[in-house]
């Protein structure tokens, strides 16, 4: 098994994956228990447009997608605002504008295989660029997670009891809302944006079917999710598998045993 850390491109795909493993189930906690699991998917699907923008005016399609996905989580977050009762339908409208972007957007594109790469993803094949701009997101999420996290639980859980005890909600769910762009947007290009928020939901759902506490679906979130990447990394090394279909359908195996072992 340690054959494969002979290679540099393995090593900064786990040093990734790792990563990434644990700041997307930290910001899909959040996002999955204040009933917004879909905004993932949205976001995802919106960075797909920043990805052919940026190729398009030739600047870094990582910079393109965090710049849309950033837009795409404040629309989703004002038009929630505005429609509380229906917040599903921000996701939804959002969603349907980047995908509609990306559609035309990639027909304007010449070289087909960079958009590609985003749609799956390229674990192996991320550049040191890359990896350090991982590394700055995951020590910013990581630290920010730490430091509001008594605020966060209470918000996820009761947001207008937040409010009326003096928390400033507003600011916060801004600062969440920016780090869930980012982050999409920066695990678009290692585990693919069409999977991206399986990521976020997935060790989440499993969390969730053994733990009984806030802190202790936090803390299995981020194990599931460290599990299920380096058992994909190593599937898909061995088996010549896409790396992050292989960590999401990891994740799935692992869940419906456990959906079931809970139902009875």
């Amino acid at each position: 098994m340690l054959e494969m850390f002979q290679y540099e491109f393995m090593q900064k795909a786990f040093l990734v994956g790792l990563l990434l493993a644990i700041i997307v189930p930290l910001i899909g906690v959040v996002v999955v228990l204040k009933r917004l699991s879909m905004i993932g998917d949205a976001l995802s699907h919106t960075s797909l447009a920043g990805v052919a923008l940026g190729l398009l005016l030739g600047i870094d399609p990582i910079i393109g997608a965090v710049v849309v996905c950033v837009v795409a989580a404040f629309s989703i977050e004002a038009i929630r605002k505005r429609l509380p009762r229906y917040a599903e339908i921000s996701i939804s409208i959002i969603m349907s504008v980047g995908i509609g972007l990306a559609s035309v957007l990639t027909g304007f594109i010449e070289d087909g295989a960079a958009f590609n790469s985003f749609l799956f993803g390229s674990i192996v094949a991320i550049t040191d660029t890359e990896v350090a701009l991982v590394i700055a997101v995951s020590i910013i999420v990581v630290t920010i997670f730490l430091l509001l996290y008594k605020e966060l639980m209470f918000i996820t859980f009761d947001e207008q009891g937040a409010v009326l005890a003096g928390l400033p909600v507003r600011k916060i769910n801004f600062v969440i809302t920016l780090l869930t762009a980012i982050t999409v947007s920066v695990a678009a290009r290692s585990v693919g944006a069409l999977i991206v928020s399986s990521l976020m939901v997935i060790p989440v759902a499993c969390a969730m079917q053994v733990a009984n506490s806030y802190k202790k679906t936090v803390i299995f979130s981020v194990l599931f999710g460290v599990i299920f990447t380096i058992v994909g990394l190593v599937l898909s090394y061995y088996f010549n598998l896409k790396p992050g279909g292989t960590i999401v359908l990891t994740g799935v195996v692992v869940l419906i045993p456990l959906m079931i072992a809970k139902k009875r």
